[in-house]
Protein backbone atom coordinates (compact mmCIF):
# COMPACT_ATOMS: atom_id res chain seq x y z
CA UNK A 1 0.00 0.00 0.00
CA UNK A 2 2.77 2.48 0.98
CA UNK A 3 4.69 1.64 -2.20
CA UNK A 4 1.57 2.27 -4.26
CA UNK A 5 1.05 5.66 -2.58
CA UNK A 6 4.69 6.57 -3.24
CA UNK A 7 4.32 5.55 -6.86
CA UNK A 8 1.16 7.63 -7.21
CA UNK A 9 2.92 10.67 -5.72
CA UNK A 10 5.81 10.24 -8.16
CA UNK A 11 3.35 9.95 -11.02
CA UNK A 12 1.58 13.14 -9.94
CA UNK A 13 4.92 15.00 -9.74
CA UNK A 14 5.80 13.85 -13.26
CA UNK A 15 2.40 14.96 -14.54
CA UNK A 16 2.90 18.41 -13.03
CA UNK A 17 6.29 18.67 -14.76
CA UNK A 18 4.57 17.74 -18.02
CA UNK A 19 1.92 20.38 -17.26
CA UNK A 20 -0.80 17.71 -17.15
CA UNK A 21 -2.37 19.49 -14.18
CA UNK A 22 -5.85 17.95 -14.32
CA UNK A 23 -4.44 14.43 -14.27
CA UNK A 24 -2.09 15.32 -11.41
CA UNK A 25 -4.98 16.82 -9.45
CA UNK A 26 -6.99 13.62 -9.98
CA UNK A 27 -4.15 11.63 -8.41
CA UNK A 28 -3.86 14.05 -5.48
CA UNK A 29 -7.62 13.77 -4.95
CA UNK A 30 -7.35 9.99 -4.93
CA UNK A 31 -4.51 10.14 -2.41
CA UNK A 32 -6.41 12.57 -0.19
CA UNK A 33 -9.38 10.19 -0.24
CA UNK A 34 -7.06 7.55 1.21
CA UNK A 35 -5.49 9.95 3.74
CA UNK A 36 -7.07 13.43 3.92
CA UNK A 37 -4.48 14.60 6.47
CA UNK A 38 -1.36 13.79 4.47
CA UNK A 39 0.51 17.09 4.66
CA UNK A 40 2.79 16.40 1.69
CA UNK A 41 -0.15 15.58 -0.56
CA UNK A 42 -2.08 18.65 0.63
CA UNK A 43 0.91 20.88 -0.12
CA UNK A 44 1.63 19.25 -3.49
CA UNK A 45 -1.99 19.65 -4.55
CA UNK A 46 -1.95 23.28 -3.35
CA UNK A 47 1.22 23.99 -5.33
CA UNK A 48 -0.39 22.48 -8.42
CA UNK A 49 -3.49 24.64 -7.95
CA UNK A 50 -1.23 27.66 -7.47
CA UNK A 51 0.49 26.93 -10.80
CA UNK A 52 -2.82 27.09 -12.62
CA UNK A 53 -3.89 30.29 -10.89
CA UNK A 54 -6.41 28.79 -8.47
CA UNK A 55 -5.02 30.73 -5.54
CA UNK A 56 -8.06 30.62 -3.27
CA UNK A 57 -8.24 26.83 -3.48
CA UNK A 58 -4.47 26.60 -3.00
CA UNK A 59 -4.65 28.85 0.06
CA UNK A 60 -7.32 26.64 1.66
CA UNK A 61 -5.10 23.58 1.20
CA UNK A 62 -2.00 25.34 2.55
CA UNK A 63 -4.06 26.36 5.59
CA UNK A 64 -5.27 22.76 6.04
CA UNK A 65 -1.70 21.48 5.90
CA UNK A 66 -0.54 24.15 8.36
CA UNK A 67 -3.29 23.25 10.83
CA UNK A 68 -1.74 19.78 10.94
CA UNK A 69 1.91 20.94 10.84
CA UNK A 70 2.09 24.66 11.71
CA UNK A 71 5.88 24.79 11.24
CA UNK A 72 5.98 23.11 7.83
CA UNK A 73 8.34 25.26 5.78
CA UNK A 74 6.94 24.14 2.40
CA UNK A 75 3.41 24.95 3.56
CA UNK A 76 4.43 28.36 4.93
CA UNK A 77 6.37 29.20 1.77
CA UNK A 78 3.50 28.13 -0.47
CA UNK A 79 1.01 30.12 1.58
CA UNK A 80 3.31 33.14 1.47
CA UNK A 81 3.77 33.03 -2.29
CA UNK A 82 0.02 32.57 -2.78
CA UNK A 83 -0.71 35.59 -0.58
CA UNK A 84 1.95 37.57 -2.47
CA UNK A 85 0.24 36.67 -5.77
CA UNK A 86 -2.99 38.03 -4.28
CA UNK A 87 -1.16 41.27 -3.40
CA UNK A 88 -1.54 40.54 0.33
CA UNK A 89 2.07 41.45 1.00
CA UNK A 90 1.85 41.98 4.77
CA UNK A 91 0.25 38.55 5.21
CA UNK A 92 2.89 37.01 2.95
CA UNK A 93 5.63 38.59 5.06
CA UNK A 94 4.14 36.98 8.18
CA UNK A 95 4.56 33.57 6.51
CA UNK A 96 8.17 34.33 5.56
CA UNK A 97 8.85 35.55 9.11
CA UNK A 98 7.49 32.25 10.46
CA UNK A 99 9.93 30.39 8.20
CA UNK A 100 12.79 32.61 9.32
CA UNK A 101 11.98 31.86 12.98
CA UNK A 102 12.43 28.17 12.14
CA UNK A 103 15.44 28.66 9.86
CA UNK A 104 16.96 32.17 9.89
CA UNK A 105 19.31 31.27 7.04
CA UNK A 106 16.72 30.17 4.48
CA UNK A 107 17.60 32.22 1.38
CA UNK A 108 14.28 31.63 -0.38
CA UNK A 109 12.27 33.09 2.52
CA UNK A 110 14.69 36.02 2.77
CA UNK A 111 14.39 36.81 -0.95
CA UNK A 112 10.61 36.39 -1.00
CA UNK A 113 10.28 38.64 2.03
CA UNK A 114 12.38 41.17 0.14
CA UNK A 115 10.05 40.89 -2.85
CA UNK A 116 6.97 41.52 -0.71
CA UNK A 117 8.67 44.49 0.98
CA UNK A 118 9.59 45.82 -2.46
CA UNK A 119 5.97 45.56 -3.58
CA UNK A 120 5.05 47.68 -0.56
CA UNK A 121 7.50 50.34 -1.74
CA UNK A 122 10.02 49.55 1.01
CA UNK A 123 12.91 49.26 -1.42
CA UNK A 124 15.77 49.82 1.05
CA UNK A 125 14.33 47.19 3.42
CA UNK A 126 13.85 44.82 0.49
CA UNK A 127 17.47 45.33 -0.54
CA UNK A 128 18.64 44.24 2.94
CA UNK A 129 16.81 40.93 2.55
CA UNK A 130 18.18 40.30 -0.95
CA UNK A 131 21.67 40.92 0.41
CA UNK A 132 21.05 38.51 3.32
CA UNK A 133 19.85 35.84 0.88
CA UNK A 134 22.93 36.34 -1.30
CA UNK A 135 25.24 36.19 1.74
CA UNK A 136 23.93 32.65 2.26
CA UNK A 137 23.74 31.64 -1.42
CA UNK A 138 25.68 34.00 -3.68
CA UNK A 139 24.32 32.23 -6.79
CA UNK A 140 20.63 32.53 -5.87
CA UNK A 141 19.31 34.01 -9.11
CA UNK A 142 16.03 35.41 -7.77
CA UNK A 143 17.90 37.37 -5.11
CA UNK A 144 20.51 38.58 -7.65
CA UNK A 145 17.87 39.86 -10.07
CA UNK A 146 15.75 41.41 -7.31
CA UNK A 147 18.78 43.11 -5.73
CA UNK A 148 19.71 44.64 -9.09
CA UNK A 149 16.14 45.91 -9.61
CA UNK A 150 16.07 47.39 -6.10
CA UNK A 151 19.40 49.16 -6.65
CA UNK A 152 18.18 50.49 -10.02
CA UNK A 153 15.01 51.82 -8.36
CA UNK A 154 17.00 53.52 -5.61
CA UNK A 155 19.34 55.12 -8.21
CA UNK A 156 16.42 56.31 -10.33
CA UNK A 157 14.89 58.11 -7.34
CA UNK A 158 18.08 60.05 -6.60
Amino acid sequence: MKQNIGRLLEQAHELVLLEEFDEALNIYNKLLTINPKNVSTLIDKALTLQKIGKNLQALKLFNSALKIEPRNIDGLLGKGTTLHAQKKYSDAILCYDSILEINPKFPVALAYKGMSLGEQGKIKDALKFFKKALAIDKNYELAQISKKKALDLIKSKK
